[in-house]
């Protein structure tokens, strides 16, 4: 009888481990599929399965992978990914270590840059009531871009030529490459501390997604967003969107387009002012006019003229008016005096001093005060005060009798 070798489960796991790793195929792969399970661990590594109609494999994304990605991953989002497979040993099961991950079909920018978006307006930094309105005449203009590219001469150029008084101050900053948000960010904190400033553009010329993504970096948005200095946001061409735009207090279509919001013609400035001034001289007279026929029906007003006159006038009025308002008072104090006698009559009906003047007394137990209503009541010897319409007797009871009336 031959014996069959014997494995420990450790042995046989590693050896799996070393098939699976050994197979070229299977140390650069590319997967398809939908995440479920998302978890990220304090650590910062992603643990998730990657499922289809029919079968399930678990992935993980080291933090050294995953710090790179431009969007948050989440349950039910279809992904590319690409990695090895390999045998966790101390599970005994294999898994996807993922080295890259895309979002399929939107694409990973375009999925960052909505879950930003829906982010920051949640927490309200696009709401129209934070936008700090822009200065009407600017006489100091904060510019951030690249100090080498066609915008800032742009930029330069129309404002000269819209207000040749206007000072620029140039910001450098990098505007595309890993480096750009954190240089615009610096340069918009600067910005924010020159208190001279008045006004604040930001932005740079046309260019594909990549190169303009800086301005969707979150970091850049919350800088702009806390700025004391009104921004205005000119990001690529017309058709571009950026977060920056969106936060920004206006947004311009171009960077040219920007520095033609920033100030006001001032050709057109000055013909506004000439309009506003005659305007102003005009409504001036106008009034004047007014002014001058109220005096003149004043200073021909009875009142001045003669004020003699007017016054006893008024002084005839006031006689009159008093005579009347005496009447009124006569008049009605007679009215509410037949009132009154009629009210007394009625409460002297029902007096009952009415009915002792009629001929009646009311007697009284002179020990208690008692209402005495009844012969048997009282007893022989006791005393009673009885009332009468004019005065009271004080009594003894010498002989309580009981009639009946009929």
């Amino acid at each position: 009888m031959i014996l069959a070798k014997i494995f420990t489960v450790s042995q046989v796991t590693y050896y799996l481990k070393n098939l699976l790793e050994k197979d070229q195929r299977l140390q650069n792969i590319w997967i398809t599929g939908e995440i479920s399970n998302f978890t990220r661990h304090s650590s910062g590594h992603m643990y998730f399965t990657l499922k289809d109609q029919s079968s399930r494999l678990r992935a993980v994304m080291f933090k050294g992978e995953n710090q790179w990605l431009k969007f948050q991953p989440h349950d039910g989002l279809e992904v590319l990914v690409c990695g090895r497979i390999a045998v966790y040993q101390k599970n005994g099961e294999y898994q996807l270590y993922v080295d890259l991950m895309e979002a399929a079909g939107l694409g990973s920018l375009y999925l960052a840059y909505e879950q930003l978006k829906n982010r920051l307006a949640q927490e309200g930094l696009f709401d129209q009531a934070k936008k700090k309105p822009l200065p009407q005449l600017a006489q100091k203009i904060g510019v951030i871009t690249s100090p080498t590219g066609a915008a800032v001469r742009d930029i330069i150029k129309i404002l000269h030529r819209r207000h040749p008084r206007v000072d620029i101050l140039l910001i450098p900053a990098q505007v595309q490459g890993e480096v750009a948000p954190q240089s615009l960010v610096e340069a918009i904190q600067l910005a924010g501390r020159l208190r001279e400033l008045d006004l604040l553009i930001i932005g740079r010329g046309g260019g594909s997604a990549e190169e303009l993504w800086a301005f969707n970096d979150e970091g850049v948005a919350r800088a702009i967003a806390s700025c004391p200095i009104p921004v205005i946001s000119g990001v690529g061409h017309e058709t571009d969107f950026t977060i920056a735009d969106l936060v920004a207090d206006l947004r311009a279509p171009t960077p040219s387009g920007a520095a033609e919001l920033a100030v006001p013609e001032i050709k057109e400035l000055r013909k506004k002012i000439m309009m506003s001034a005659k305007n102003l001289k005009f409504s001036f007279f106008r009034a004047c006019e007014r002014k001058r026929a109220q005096l003149l029906r004043l200073t021909t007003h009875p009142a001045l003229k003669r004020p003699e006159r007017w016054l006893l006038s008024r002084r005839q009025q006031v006689d009159e008016v008093k005579e009347e308002l005496l009447r009124y008072i006569q008049t009605t104090l007679e009215k509410k005096r037949k009132l009154l006698l009629v009210e007394l009559g009625k409460l002297d009906a029902l007096s009952p001093l009415s009915t002792l003047a009629r001929g009646y007394s009311i007697c009284y137990k002179e020990e208690d005060g008692a209402l005495v209503r009844d012969a048997s009541e009282v007893n022989p010897g006791e005393k009673v005060k009885i009332i009468l319409s004019r005065g009271q007797l004080l009594c003894m009871v010498e002989e309580a009798k009981k009639e009946v009336m009929g």
